[in-house]
């Protein structure tokens, strides 16, 4: 009982806020369409996996598409997830290249995301005509410290709305990256 006392008036005096309400990055997803399999899908690949320094997962195809020339089970795409510092480095680079700046209808409730139309944007990043350009999603998750609960195998357990990442809190989190949201 005294501990709460502490803790609100903690709260009250401006005091810090609990731990467990901090807004901690959990992943950056980046995924590139292609389109099509074969050596320009190989190359993309090759260049991920040079640009990120982590091995690409590749993406197939769910259905035959006769007017874009895709069949059921071709390889189309590459996706690679980034966590802990390697995604808080990544980000940084990807936000200089829209200019530290996001519109608001990117940004939803624990997530935003961006496109990146030219690879070679990326700092430290140089052309090559061997590899040609590529376009990249890039899709950030955010969460709160407790949300493995909701993920764990043993003993799952639900998420409180109330602990949930707001999109005013995700707002917050990249100004305090300085990116301005218009």
């Amino acid at each position: 009982m005294m501990q709460a006392v502490e803790v609100k008036e903690r709260k009250k005096a401006g005091g810090e806020e609990s731990p467990m309400r901090e807004v901690l990055l959990d992943k950056v997803v980046i995924n590139m369409g292609i389109g099509e399999s074969g050596e320009r899908h190989q190359r993309a690949y090759r260049m991920l996996e040079e640009l990120i320094g982590q091995k690409p997962a590749v993406t197939y195809s769910k259905m035959t598409i006769k007017n874009f020339g895709i069949r059921k089970g071709e390889a189309i795409g590459i996706k690679v997830t980034l966590r802990g510092e390697k995604a808080l480095n990544f980000l940084k680079d990807a936000l200089t290249v829209k200019e530290m700046r996001l519109s608001r209808k990117s940004i939803g409730d624990g997530y935003f995301s961006f496109g990146i139309a030219e690879h070679i944007d990326l700092p430290g990043v140089e052309y090559d005509p061997d590899v040609g350009i590529f376009g990249m999603d890039v899709c950030v998750s955010l969460k709160r410290r407790g949300y493995r609960v909701a993920r764990r195998r043993r003993r799952k357990g639900k998420i409180s709305t109330s602990h949930r990442v707001t999109k005013e809190e995700t707002i917050k989190w990249l100004e305090s990256l300085g990116v301005v949201v218009e």
